[in-house]
C-alpha cells in the first residue's frame, strides 16, 4: 500500500500556550484554527490549517523544541510574510537559495524550527 501524501505535521508545545500559538500560526502565517476533537481538545494544544497544510500543536509535559527537525511550508509572497514576520519582532534567519528556492528559517513561539520557502522563477 504506498504512502499518498503527508496528513498532518505534529509539533510540541507547553501548556498554556495556545494563545501565542494563535498569534504565530493564525494571525503571522495565515493559518486558520480549526476544532480538536471534543476528547482530544481538553489536552490543550491548537490545530492549524490552510488548504492542504495542517500542523497539530500538542502539549507536551516535559517540552524541548524542535530545533533541528523542522517543516518546511511553501508560501507565496515570502517577502511580505518576511516584512510582517519581522514587523511583529520574529527574528528571520536567511536561508541560502536551492535551486530556484529562496528560503528562511523562523522560530516559534516555543523555539520550534519553521522553514518558509518559496519557488522563485528560473
Amino acid at each position: 500500500m504506498p504512502i499518498v501524501a503527508i496528513d498532518h505535521v505534529q509539533l510540541a508545545m507547553p501548556a498554556g500556550r495556545e494563545d501565542e500559538a494563535r498569534v504565530f500560526y493564525g494571525k503571522l502565517l495565515g493559518l486558520a484554527e480549526v476544532p480538536k476533537p471534543a476528547d482530544m481538545a481538553k489536552r490543550g494544544g491548537a490545530w492549524f490549517e490552510a488548504g492542504a497544510v495542517k500542523i497539530h500543536l500538542g502539549v507536551e509535559a516535559e517540552f524541548q523544541p524542535a530545533r533541528k527537525a523542522h517543516p518546511g511550508l511553501r508560501v507565496e509572497g515570502l517577502a511580505a510574510l518576511v516584512e510582517g514576520l519581522r514587523a511583529a519582532g520574529v527574528t528571520v534567519a536567511d536561508g541560502p537559495p536551492i535551486d530556484g528556492i529562496a528560503r528562511v528559517f523562523v522560530e516559534d513561539p516555543f523555539g520550534n524550527r519553521i522553514e518558509l520557502l518559496e519557488h522563485t522563477p528560473s
